[in-house]
């Protein structure tokens, strides 16, 4: 037995770069998205809202399913402050090819491409790391990594029950208050007439 331990450390340090995965949670680095017009965006402009990244290859299979059960989800809990952003990351990446590919796929939310070297950069990996894709990141409203898919995939992110009860707990913190105001009624007659001045012009 004792002459196993050794050997099982071994192999365990051997394997384990293979399946690194950054720290979680921890604070998102800013990261910059190429549009499919060539203009850059930050990641940064999405602050307060809830963002799923998806990183992904446009012939992926997978990366093609994932892509739609977000836009569901998109088109469900959006006007609660959801925001999903798509990074095609393939070699030969280009403006057309992401265009092409939303249009395919009928996305709505942006969708647009980077390097595999910031890919790398922004997921905290090393190159050499195998990596299978789709791979998601899920931030909260404080710009916190909250989760994020392990190199070989994390399929409970590709869940759409899971992601969807992930993504509600996020929205719900911190939300944004909603404000009531009340009006007396000596104001509520004033508030009117400033309201149809307003309608006549």
């Amino acid at each position: 037995m004792r002459k196993l331990i050794p050997l099982a450390v071994f192999l365990a340090l051997a394997i384990s770069p293979l399946v690194a995965t950054a720290p979680v949670p921890r604070k998102s680095p800013e990261f910059t998205i190429v549009e499919p017009s060539g203009k850059q965006a930050s990641l940064s402009n999405f602050q307060g809202k809830v963002v799923v990244m998806e990183f992904l290859l446009i012939n992926c299979p997978h990366c093609m399913r994932v892509a739609q059960m977000i836009a569901k989800l998109h088109k469900e809990l959006g006007p609660r402050g959801l925001q999903p952003v798509g990074i095609a990351f393939d070699n030969d990446i280009s403006g057309n090819k992401v265009t092409a590919y939303a249009q395919r796929l009928g996305i709505t939310y942006p969708i647009g491409y980077s390097s595999s070297v910031a890919v790398d950069g922004y997921l905290g990996r090393d190159a050499k790391e195998r990596l299978q894709v789709p791979q998601i990141v899920v931030i909260d409203r404080k710009g916190v990594i909250r989760a994020q898919s392990r190199p070989v995939r994390e399929l409970n992110l590709e869940d759409e029950n899971y992601l969807r009860n992930l993504i509600d707990t996020l929205l719900k913190e911190n939300a944004p208050a909603t404000k009531s105001r009340t009006v007396s009624p000596s104001n509520k007659a004033s508030q009117v007439g400033k309201t149809r001045i307003h309608g006549n012009l």
